[in-house]
């Protein structure tokens, strides 16, 4: 009959077929849900209450008490300004990348060997690297103040031990952690630049500078925009170096991150609502960063046509 539909049996195959394709869509769906949603969910919860991990959640909601607690805390702001501060080492290291990649590109000898060597940092264990540097900024007996006082015949800074030279401490940690990976990106970025674009540049008489404003610099802006992304999330999340390096957050707090700060109130005190609280508070941070910065990524980031 003309205009009725016609309903189309599966085969056998077909249906087999079906059936393994949404386990293969559950697996990962449940994965999301148990080890991602659910723990999200909970956290924003759990963020409104005095829950300490022994007590009721449930029984004790306090709204957005523990949100007003946390913008009135000096502490807080303290950490936030100081994991701030740690990102002046996010343009010195991606300087820095820029720079050694650009040498190691132009095929010196030993470059495999020099790019192992920048990168065994990266893939290197966090706490190990921690407690190898808190030995190099000893006050005592570290390595700076060692060639220090050898060249100088005077004794080094407290290296951790003063609230500014601390944070001087941890970016030179930080840009040393980092730059190996920085590193690896940019040289792949610089060998995905056509040499037919430098040849042109050449031939019209551009020097090195206007080939690297022009050419170089324009065509690893993608690379730079994910160094940056990545760097600036990881920025926000430091929280091994400051733990294994310092005392209680270095002297007077000032070494101390809002990710330590977390970790403080809600493992050392015990206030797990508190800290999901401002674990919540610093997802916000990330993403309206993030958010940010992809909107103006357009207006900068230049790929290869």
């Amino acid at each position: 009959m003309a205009g009725k539909r016609v309903k189309t049996r599966m085969s056998a195959m077909a249906k087999r077929e079906e059936r393994w394709a949404w386990l293969f869509i559950a697996a990962p769906f449940v994965g999301f849900m148990l080890f991602m949603a659910y723990p999200i969910v909970f956290a924003v919860i759990a963020s409104t209450s005095k829950w300490t991990g022994l007590n009721s959640l449930w029984g004790n909601i306090v709204g957005l008490g523990n949100y007003i607690k946390i913008l009135h805390d000096a502490k807080f702001w303290k950490a936030m300004g100081t994991t701030v501060i740690y990102m002046i080492g996010i343009p010195i290291g991606m300087i820095l990348g820029v720079l050694i990649a650009m040498g190691l590109n132009r095929g010196i000898p030993g470059k495999r060997v020099l790019t192992t060597m920048y990168y065994v940092p990266v893939v290197s264990s966090l706490v190990a690297v921690s407690i190898l540097w808190a030995w190099v900024f000893n006050y005592d007996y570290g390595l700076f103040n060692g060639i220090y006082k050898a060249l100088t015949g005077m004794h080094g800074p407290n290296w951790l031990g003063d609230e500014h030279m601390v944070k001087v401490s941890m970016i030179i940690f930080m840009v040393w952690k980092g730059l190996g990976s920085s590193i690896i990106l940019y040289l792949a970025g610089l060998q995905n630049i056509p040499r037919d674009y430098y040849e042109a540049a050449m031939i019209d008489g551009a020097g090195s500078w206007a080939k690297f404003r022009n050419i170089t610099f324009p065509l690893l802006s993608p690379v730079t925009f994910y160094i940056l992304i990545t760097s600036m999330i990881g920025g926000f999340q430091v929280f091994v170096e400051v733990q294994v390096m310092t005392n209680a957050g270095g002297p007077n707090y000032s070494a101390a991150t809002v990710v330590y700060y977390l970790y403080e109130k809600a493992f050392t005190n015990g206030q797990l609502g508190y800290g999901s609280a401002v674990a919540v508070i610093l997802a916000i941070i990330i993403f309206i960063i993030t958010a940010i910065n992809f909107w103006g990524q357009d207006k900068w980031v230049r790929t290869i046509d």
